[in-house]
């Protein structure tokens, strides 16, 4: 039974290019394998560490190997991507990710659970249907402004246009059977994410960890559910700075000749939740003179210097520390830091 120190696969569809290391200094080991001979070939070795890159069916291949007793981790593409010696092949991939595992100061993406994957699976099929209720609400005011037709903003004035669309006698009757077909397919939308939330807040009812985020301010179940799901194991960050840096949410550095040069936040990493956090953020930020505590305090006063949506990010970038600490220790937010006055 061979034994390796450790072997970088580079995934892929059918087929998957695998680099191992059997020993320091010994020659490196390459063989491409079909999907059906990858399990096979890893049940058949002793356990030793794998890395793969944090693609599509990684999590997937990550627990299947973790069950064979394989030590896994995932890299981000973009931290491999620098050990590539020359040219774009799958051989070069491998190698690049056996060499980037080996790095003591590397940084590994936590392996999702089957529960995990399927709760921002419910999170990226919402967002999918949000945006799809967009484009067609834009369509339908986007036609109907072509006639004249016009109303405010908002989704919620969406039936309001419709109605003035349909009593216009002189709108011909095609325009208003597409009108109406639109209209019908935002309400449809509006259903759908209507029972997807339903179903993502009783996911997060059921989880411990959601429950106590839920307790922070602009932390409501959706945001919850995404957090911890998305965030395993908190321990991969040293500190609450880090995970908000995971997000985007921290200035981008051009520093040099120890001057510090900050620039606008770097927006990398998980683009949903930094999202989620900054609406959430939007709207604290217009009730916080209502509160007391510290974090109220806090919020009021960055609110008279900065303009709302800097005011906004920055107290996303808080928050996120925040559900860092409630995540990696378990305690509760301190509601007395933000109370009803």
């Amino acid at each position: 039974m061979r034994e390796f120190i450790r072997i970088g696969v580079d995934l892929a569809k059918n087929v998957f290019q695998l680099h191992g290391v059997e020993r320091v200094g010994g020659s490196p080991f390459q063989r491409k394998l079909t999907r059906a001979k990858f399990r096979a070939f890893f049940a058949q070795l002793r356990p030793c560490r794998v890395g793969m890159e944090a693609c599509g069916s990684a999590h997937y291949w990550a627990r299947v190997l973790r069950a064979m007793g394989h030590e896994v981790v995932l890299i981000a593409p973009a931290y491999a991507k620098p050990y590539v010696k020359r040219g774009k092949n799958d051989a070069a991939d491998a190698a690049a990710i056996c060499e980037a595992m080996s790095r003591p100061e590397m940084r590994f993406v936590p392996i999702k659970s089957v529960d995990q994957q399927a709760v921002l699976m419910l999170h990226k099929t919402r967002d999918l249907l949000v945006k799809q209720r967009t484009m067609t609400v834009n369509a339908l005011r986007g036609h109907l402004q072509e006639f004249g037709l016009i109303a405010a903003k908002g989704i919620h004035r969406v039936q309001e246009l419709v109605a003035l669309a349909l009593a216009d006698e002189g709108l011909p009757e095609e325009a208003k059977q597409a009108a109406a077909l639109l209209a019908w397919q935002s309400e449809q939308l509006n259903m759908k994410i209507d029972g997807l939330e339903k179903t993502i807040a009783a996911a997060s009812a059921k989880h411990p960890m959601s429950r106590l985020l839920q307790e922070i301010p602009a932390i409501g179940p959706l945001i919850a559910s995404a957090m911890a799901a998305s965030l395993p194991d908190p321990s991969v960050f040293k500190s609450g700075r880090d995970f908000a840096a995971s997000l985007g949410l921290t200035p981008s550095q051009h520093s040099s000749g120890g001057k510090e040069k900050l620039g606008a936040i770097t927006k990398r990493g998980n683009r949903y939740l930094r999202k989620m956090l900054v609406v959430g953020c939007t709207s604290v930020l217009r009730v916080a003179h209502k509160r007391k505590g510290a974090l109220a305090e806090w919020i009021v006063a960055l609110k008279a210097k900065k303009p709302e949506r800097v005011a906004a990010v920055a107290l996303a970038n808080k928050l996120a520390r925040i559900c860092w600490a409630v995540l990696s220790t378990g305690e509760a937010f301190r509601e007395e830091l933000y109370a009803r006055a």
